[in-house]
């Protein structure tokens, strides 16, 4: 079976706010919309934000040193790709939670990645392999 694309919904605090983030910041697509949720074309995935009248908190796991967001989502991109993205975030002066970085460098499973949060308060992490059939590697 091929890749499929996967569907998430995630709560936000400010719909304005946060579609204006998505769409202008991320550079996602608008798919359908409501007073109260909107879709993404999230990198070929159905992204939807959902306006709540609560948002929980979250929680944090160390790894490598950092205060890793959970949950979060995001999308292996490729390294190029990810490279501009990160630009992008840098001039767009996103806070990251941790800046973009690169992981394992020399070793099997190399990776580049970055954690940062929309206007919500959803964690996002973007990362990239220096080689694919890498991504599950042990």
């Amino acid at each position: 079976m091929g890749l499929r694309p996967f569907h998430l919904a995630v709560p936000v605090k400010d719909l304005g706010e946060t579609r204006s983030f998505y769409r202008d910041i991320m550079g996602f697509e608008e798919g359908r919309s409501s007073d109260r949720w909107v879709d993404f074309n999230f990198f070929g995935h159905q992204f939807v934000i959902h306006m709540v009248d609560k948002k929980e908190n979250l929680e944090v796991n160390p790894v490598d040193g950092h205060a890793v967001p959970v949950p979060h989502f995001g999308v292996v991109l490729d390294w190029s790709d990810w490279e501009s993205l990160s630009t992008r975030l840098k001039n767009a002066n996103i806070k990251f939670i941790i800046e973009p970085y690169i992981r394992f460098q020399g070793e099997v499973g190399e990776q580049a990645t970055m954690f940062f949060m929309d206007p919500s308060g959803n964690a996002l992490e973007f990362k990239a392999f220096k080689n694919d059939s890498e991504i599950f590697a042990k």
